[in-house]
C-alpha cells in the first residue's frame, strides 16, 4: 500500500518536538506539504493557509491540524469538504458542537476523523487501566501542576476564551482518568481560579463521583515551580496505585511495576493510519465534557494578575 499522503496545518513547537519526528518513523505517511502563518519544515511544499495548499496539492490523503483549538473548526470543516482524512491536536476544539459536527461531517465524507489524546497513550496507562479494573477502588487524586512559563512561553491564545488555560494541561490528565476508570464519573462541584487579567483559568480544584459514588478529587495548577507534578493516584483494595510523570511509571505501593520509554505521538500516528485503513473514526470527547461541565458548574474565584 503507498504511504498516506499528509499535511500539517500550524508548524509549531509541538510539531517540531513530536509530530515531525513520529511521522519520520511511520511508513504508513509522507509529509507532503504545510500550511502555517510563520513555521515552514525544510525540503517540503510549504504554503500560508490551508485553502492555498489544499488547492495547490490534490494528492494530499491527510491533514494534521495543530493549530490553538480556537482556529481548528474552520480549517477541519475545510480538510473535510475536501474529502481529507484529519487528525485533531488535543484538545480536538473549543467547544463540544463543533467537533460534534466534524465528525458528522466526516462520516457523511467518508472520511476518518482523529480526536488525538496524546496522554493516553503514555506507556504505562493501559498497565493500570488493568490493575484498577482487577481490584475495587476506594477514591482517586489527580495532581497536575506545571510551571505556564515554562512550558507556555508567550501563548497569548492559551489566555483567551477557548484556549482553556489550565485545562491545556489539565485535560491531559482527564482523558487518562476517564479511559482507566471502569465507570464514567461526572462532577459535582468545582472551583476554577482565574487571574484578573485573562479569560481562563490559572488553577482549578474539582471533584467527581460515579454512580456508585466514588470520590474522585482533581487538581490542576499553572503556578507550580520546581519539580513539574504530573501523577493520579487511587487507594485501593490491592494497595496504593500511583501513575507517575504523566503515565510513565506505576507503582503499587511503592514498588515500580511498570516503566518503558516513552512513545506518546507514535502510537497516536499508528492509531491514525489504523482507523484510515479500517474507514472508522476515534472521537472520544469525554475529556473535553468534562471540562465543559467544570465552566459550567465551577465557582469563579478571582486571583491576582498573572504576567509571564
Amino acid at each position: 500500500m503507498s504511504p498516506i499522503n499528509l499535511a500539517i496545518v500550524g508548524v509549531g513547537k509541538i510539531v517540531r518536538d513530536q509530530h515531525l519526528p513520529s511521522i519520520a518513523k511511520n511508513d504508513d505517511f509522507k509529509l507532503v506539504a504545510t500550511a502555517s502563518r510563520h513555521g515552514t519544515v525544510e525540503g517540503i511544499n510549504s504554503y500560508t493557509t490551508i485553502e492555498a495548499m489544499l488547492d495547490a496539492e490534490p494528492s494530499i490523503d491527510a491533514v494534521s491540524l495543530c493549530m490553538p483549538p480556537q482556529y481548528r473548526y474552520e480549517a477541519a470543516y475545510k480538510a473535510l469538504v475536501a474529502g481529507k482524512h484529519v487528525f485533531l491536536e488535543k484538545p480536538p476544539g473549543a467547544t463540544l458542537s463543533e467537533v460534534a459536527d466534524l465528525e458528522a461531517l466526516a462520516a457523511k465524507q467518508g472520511a476518518s476523523l482523529f480526536a488525538s489524546w496524546h496522554s493516553r497513550y503514555a506507556p504505562a496507562v493501559e498497565a493500570a487501566k488493568a490493575f484498577l479494573a482487577s481490584t475495587t477502588i476506594k477514591s482517586v487524586h489527580v495532581i497536575w501542576k506545571e510551571d505556564v512559563r515554562h512550558w507556555h512561553p508567550n501563548q497569548d491564545w492559551i489566555w483567551q476564551a477557548g484556549g482553556l488555560g489550565v485545562f491545556d494541561p489539565g485535560i491531559n490528565a482527564l482523558s487518562i482518568v476517564t479511559h482507566i476508570l471502569p465507570r464514567p464519573i461526572f462532577i459535582t462541584e468545582a472551583v476554577l481560579e482565574f487571574p484578573e487579567n485573562r479569560d481562563a483559568p490559572i488553577a482549578s480544584d474539582i471533584r467527581f463521583r460515579d454512580a456508585d459514588g466514588l470520590p474522585v478529587h482533581a487538581e490542576f495548577d499553572w503556578r507550580q515551580t520546581g519539580k513539574q507534578s504530573w501523577d493520579i493516584v487511587a487507594e485501593t483494595a490491592a494497595g496504593q496505585m500511583v501513575l507517575a510523570e504523566g503515565g510513565a511509571k506505576l507503582s503499587i505501593d511503592g514498588t515500580l511495576t511498570f516503566a518503558e520509554p516513552e512513545q506518546e505521538y507514535p502510537s497516536l500516528y499508528r492509531r491514525f493510519a489504523e482507523i484510515i485503513k479500517a474507514g472508522t473514526s476515534d472521537v472520544d470527547l469525554a475529556p473535553l465534557r468534562h471540562v465543559a461541565d467544570a465552566f459550567m458548574l465551577g465557582r469563579r474565584k478571582f486571583v491576582d494578575a498573572f504576567h509571564d
